[in-house]
């Protein structure tokens, strides 16, 4: 484990909610902190009691999320391009990473929020290029929201189902963890895609 992935898991440990809160809020504005570790520790957390309430967990990750959502699109917003060139290397913000988010943007609409949610490292900048985009902020929100509460839960969950045993099997999630949600997010587009299909049918 990294050393700012160590820092994030010990305030999550030591200030409960609070570190939890910044952790997600950072790893929202492009810092490394590798939430698909921290997430299901917050879930072993609950398990063992250091952390209240598995439903609260999983809402204050949520809304670091969305905190850390917020900021990034008001650098993108009021920044641009140029702030990106300037700093998109601290957050691993390349020219290239902005390219792909945008076709998926070109490609999707605004449902690309949701599905960059489960896509390693773009889903910890996609906040900047929409608001480079100027996305409509209550469509923003909505995908956002929805996405990391399906990431959040999804890992908290497992964390919390494995309790004192996670620690045996970390590697494989963070080896297979993206996978897996990636499945999950799949099988959601595959089901919104026929439902607007069978709307559009004619009778």
């Amino acid at each position: 484990m990294d050393h700012l992935q160590a820092l994030i898991v010990s305030l999550v440990d030591h200030y409960g909610y609070g570190g939890l809160l910044i952790g997600m809020a950072l790893g929202n504005v492009g810092a490394p902190i590798g939430s698909e570790i921290v997430l299901p520790i917050a879930g072993a957390l609950t398990a063992t009691g250091h952390l209240p309430a598995l439903w609260l967990t999983i809402v204050v990750a949520v809304i670091g999320e969305l905190v850390g959502a917020t900021a990034g699109y008001a650098v993108g917003r009021f920044g641009g391009r140029a702030l990106i060139d300037r700093y998109g290397k601290y957050v691993h913000l390349s020219h290239d990473n902005l390219d792909r988010v945008h076709a998926f943007f070109e490609r999707y609409g605004n449902f690309a929020i949701f599905i960059c949610r489960f896509v390693p490292v773009i889903r910890g900048i996609v906040s900047i290029p929409a608001g480079i985009a100027e996305m409509n902020l209550s469509h923003f929100y909505l995908w956002y929201a929805l996405g990391s509460l399906v990431f959040c839960g999804a890992l908290i969950l497992l964390g919390n189902t494995l309790g004192e045993h996670l620690d045996s099997v970390l590697p494989m999630v963070h080896r297979f963890g993206f996978a897996v949600l990636a499945i999950a997010v799949v099988a959601v587009a595959i089901a919104i895609v026929v439902s607007k299909r069978r709307q559009v049918r004619p009778s």
